[in-house]
């Protein structure tokens, strides 16, 4: 009885299986199989491509003192910007943070080199992931635009760009975190101020080049250049925007 028993159990069992098989077959081939489906957190962690647009508010209105004379050349505009998406181990910018070279140079003459190989020294050490660029912005009716990449290991975005004319004073934001409340933003706006990278002892939009030795830590810029009444005043915004 026993053995006649086990044989018959086996056999049910063998036909539930091969029932249960069928039926995971027929959800993969509809797309409804769980073993190859992501999570939900998996899938809204996956990468995400975001729109970088720079406006100027940096006007003669709102930073009346000394601001610049108007000129093709000379007078008041943004180095192109450049940035990268990257980790919480990779600092562009930060107060009390000494400058690097490549910040120091952006600053001072609004060139993206050696900048440029500073992140991508950061990308090949896995800290940073996309660096992104543009050119100048001259005409303030118009904005600078640029395309950030980031992923579940680079959530931040960080940008400079040089204000010019000026001995090293720079708009920048740092560490501007897109992952939020579970998922990726879908827009972020944020004011964008002015810094003093610290490495030039100037004080004056066409102040003489004159090095500081040593170096200083970058610090945000509140001289009355931007902070006519006491408070720093926005030179720009950032609008951040996924795609």
């Amino acid at each position: 009885m026993y053995g006649r028993s086990s044989r018959w159990l086996a056999v049910a069992m063998s036909v539930a299986a091969m029932g249960r098989a069928a039926a995971q077959a027929k959800k993969d081939a509809m797309g409804m199989g769980s073993p190859s489906a992501k999570p939900m957190g998996a899938m809204a962690m996956d990468a995400a491509e975001y729109t970088i647009v720079f406006k100027s508010t940096w006007t003669q209105a709102s930073h009346p003192f000394e601001y610049p004379e108007a000129g093709l050349v000379t007078g008041p505009h943004f180095s192109g910007i450049i940035g990268a998406a990257h980790n919480a181990s990779y600092t562009l910018f930060k107060p009390g943070m000494m400058p690097t070279p490549g910040l120091e140079r952006l600053s001072e003459e609004g060139k993206h080199s050696p900048l440029d190989a500073e992140i991508k020294a950061a990308e090949m050490a896995g800290n940073a992931a996309f660096l992104f660029e543009s050119g100048p912005l001259r005409d303030f009716k118009d904005s600078l635009v640029a395309v950030v990449r980031v992923d579940p290991k680079h959530q931040m975005v960080s940008l400079v760009a040089m204000i010019a004319p000026s001995p090293d004073w720079f708009a920048g934001v740092s560490n501007i975190n897109l992952w939020e409340n579970g998922h990726w933003a879908a827009s972020r706006t944020v004011p964008v101020y002015a810094w003093d990278s610290g490495g030039d002892d100037g004080n004056t939009y066409k102040a003489a080049d004159v090095d500081n030795n040593p170096k200083k830590a970058t610090m945000q810029a509140v001289s009355r250049h931007f902070a006519p009444s006491g408070t720093a005043v926005p030179v720009g915004t950032l609008t951040i925007t996924k795609k």
